[in-house]
């Protein structure tokens, strides 16, 4: 199940020779910088000194002393420790970000300001410089100072008011979504921005945030409401303009069928032994079957409860059906076709041994993305990047770790 990649060798991907300087916290921001990283880009992740950041505390559970959510975050990353707060560890912060291609940042509007880090005092001396902003609600208006955390945006955003099941309590999606496609949105702006540069030799802003990201990504239900006034509601795992289109329990579980158009329809009614629903006129089109739909979800009900759901995977795929298992995450990772993605790869930690990771989504012929370093311990590499970027000598390290300032 496990692909042990090998790191001992050299890796060479397509950002190979880029330094990204990264001041994000949480998942937004480290989600984007981790992905540059499997790019082989450089990343030096800029930490608190004794604290690190936020998701190195968020347990349980915790594995010794490290959390499964920031190692999950955090490979191919180099840890260096900087209190930006005192005037010498925000000096140290520039003369890493003079060598340097990217900066990534998520503090709130202002905060890299204080600390004398802003674009645009940086970009004077270095206008090549790429520096990416995510922030939770914009840099400017009435709400730019709150902060914003994933959950708080999609419930002013809308994403709560449509999930969960029908009649039910606003739910929140099971992962931190927003803040994943945010970093995904995050590092395709500075991919963008490195090929401006490479065409134009000059640097750029760039600002997004958690609501413009999520405003985005309503899509059908946003249009549905801008566009026809209709306000959509929680429909549970349904789809408010296609039926059949949900999960459905089966004699020992549940199983999602997704039958999209007419031809699928005809696939699921022969696989489910009901040849007449095809005659039937409460069916024949998606419109009717719209218009039917408790009907003919009870009746795909009972088809579904004599039977397991893997025995109904199998006989509903042979036909064509559109159909998978819901699946625990126990189940997830014995599922055949995800143990032969190779996905999930080992990874030897400093303290933990070899850990398992989900690594990277695109597979590429020229230049892949790996898993070529462990999330970093905190600090892990803070003397040897100050010494080899910033010309920090022995004993001045040893004062400022004396200080807090490293």
């Amino acid at each position: 199940m496990l692909a042990t990649p090998d790191l001992e060798g050299s890796f060479m991907g397509a950002l190979t020779g880029i330094r990204v300087v990264d001041f994000t916290r949480v998942v937004g921001g480290p989600y984007c910088t981790m992905q540059l990283g499997d790019l082989g880009a450089e990343v030096l992740k800029i930490e608190e000194p004794g604290h690190g950041e936020d998701s190195r505390s968020f347990g349980p559970p915790f594995v010794q002393d490290e959390t499964p959510y920031f190692l999950s975050l955090n490979r191919n990353k180099k840890s260096v420790t900087l209190d930006l707060r005192q005037p010498r560890g925000a000096e140290l912060a520039r003369a890493l970000i003079a060598q340097s291609d990217i900066v990534m940042e998520g503090f709130r509007p202002g905060t890299m300001a204080r600390f004398g880090l802003e674009y645009e005092r940086l970009s004077v001396d270095h206008p090549s410089l790429i520096y990416c902003s995510l922030s939770g609600w914009g840099e400017s208006g009435p709400y730019a100072d709150r902060a914003g955390y994933d959950v708080m945006v999609s419930a002013l955003a809308g994403l709560m008011a449509i999930t969960g099941p029908v009649g039910g309590p606003p739910v929140k999606v099971g992962v931190p979504l927003l803040h994943h496609l945010a970093g995904l949105q995050a590092c395709s702006a500075i991919l963008t921005a490195l090929f401006h540069r490479e065409r134009t030799g000059r640097g750029q802003r760039i600002h997004l945030s958690l609501l413009s990201t999520q405003l985005a990504t309503l899509v059908n239900a946003a249009s549905n409401y801008l566009i026809s006034g209709v306000i959509p509601e929680p429909q549970g795992s349904s789809h408010g303009s296609i039926v059949p289109y949900r999960s459905f329990p089966t004699a020992d579980g549940h199983i999602l069928i997704g039958a999209a158009n007419d031809k699928l329809f005809a696939c699921l009614c022969r696989g489910l032994d009901h040849p007449e629903w095809l005659d039937d006129p409460r069916y024949r089109t998606n419109g009717e079957r719209v218009a039917n739909r408790v009907h003919l979800e009870v009746a795909i009900e009972a088809a579904l409860a004599a039977d397991t759901t893997a025995r109904w995977v199998e006989r509903l795929a042979a036909v064509g059906v559109a159909v998978a298992p819901v699946n625990r995450m126990d189940q997830v990772f014995r599922d055949p076709q995800v143990v032969h993605s190779g996905q999930v790869v080992s990874v030897q930690h400093p303290t933990l041994g070899p850990i398992p990771l989900v690594g990277p989504t695109v597979s590429y012929s020229e230049t892949p993305a790996e898993v070529s370093a462990p999330p970093p311990l905190l600090g892990q590499h803070t003397r040897e990047i100050l010494r080899d970027l910033a010309g920090l000598d022995e004993g001045e390290a040893e004062r400022l770790a004396a200080q807090g300032v490293i």
